[in-house]
């Protein structure tokens, strides 16, 4: 995400904390910078993408966050982790008592839609700074949408991962089926992809199970978190959504058999296992 905005010839600052995840920005001009803060000082807009809430928490209200080295009126932190939406309105509030803007735009697509440009970015804000941040958003998205007020960005994405997880499940169910009857997966799923069965999940991740790849585009450890964070927001509108539930429990199973660094697409495994018994 970051590489293609500076492929656009934009000024980039980088922080990481394993520097050595930066080398390939820095071989190609990127400044790097010691900390949150110091990205911050000299920079009109600030991207973030981490793994869960307390990390954002300590980049930007930390000690060297970027709040400490941000400029007030003149600096907008965009965040495209995918964490609370309460945290979110609470790190919202004290951004802006500081008179800096903040947006929440996690992003979904994957390591694919990351390396192609193509992912979907959903936005929680004031209207005015979606308006402004929006042509850099479009370097790295084909699909962004101002969803509302702040929060509203992470509960899109909350939404995004029901609809993630539980029609990973329903490919993982239908290759087990196709496997079991005989046929070939490698044409199952050009078969289906283009009718009112396809899904992104089927079409990208369908492949990489019948090849064996487990590798890593998102880990189960995170979309586990990411199934936490949709747990906690049922608690107010006390809903029960019984697909939901079961995906969790199955991905509980993958993470404590020993896939949480896998790929989602290992939750194949799981069904599997639970189809032979």
């Amino acid at each position: 995400m970051a590489g293609h905005l500076l492929g656009a010839g934009l000024p980039l600052t980088v922080h990481t904390r394993t520097k050595s995840k930066a080398d390939s920005l820095l071989a190609r001009g990127a400044r790097w910078a010691d900390s949150p803060q110091e990205v911050a000082r000299n920079a009109e807009a600030v991207f973030l993408c981490l793994p869960d809430t307390p990390d954002v928490e300590r980049a930007v209200l930390g000690e060297d966050g970027v709040l400490s080295g941000a400029k007030e009126g003149d600096t907008l932190i965009i965040d495209h982790s995918t964490i609370s939406p309460a945290a979110t309105r609470e790190i919202n509030e004290r951004v802006t008592d500081r008179g800096v803007a903040y947006l929440d735009a996690p992003v979904s697509g994957g390591d694919v839609g990351a390396k192609n440009a193509t992912l979907s970015i959903m936005v929680g804000g004031h209207p005015s700074g979606f308006e402004e941040i929006l042509p850099l958003l479009q370097r790295m998205g084909k699909t962004v949408t101002h969803c509302g007020p702040t929060g509203s960005g992470q509960l899109t994405k909350l939404v995004n991962q029901i609809l993630v997880t539980t029609n990973l499940l329903a490919t993982c169910e239908a290759l087990t089926f196709a496997k079991a009857n005989g046929l070939d997966l490698e044409k199952t799923i050009p078969a289906l992809a283009g009718g009112a069965a396809g899904s992104w999940q089927w079409a990208n991740l369908g492949p990489r199970i019948v090849k064996g790849d487990f590798a890593p585009g998102f880990m189960i450890d995170l979309v586990m978190k990411d199934l936490r964070l949709v747990t906690e927001a049922l608690r107010d509108p006390k809903l029960d959504l019984p697909a939901l539930s079961l995906v969790h429990h199955l991905f509980a199973e993958a993470q404590k058999t020993g896939h949480g660094r896998d790929g989602t697409q290992a939750l194949f495994q799981i069904v599997q296992k639970l189809a032979k018994k």
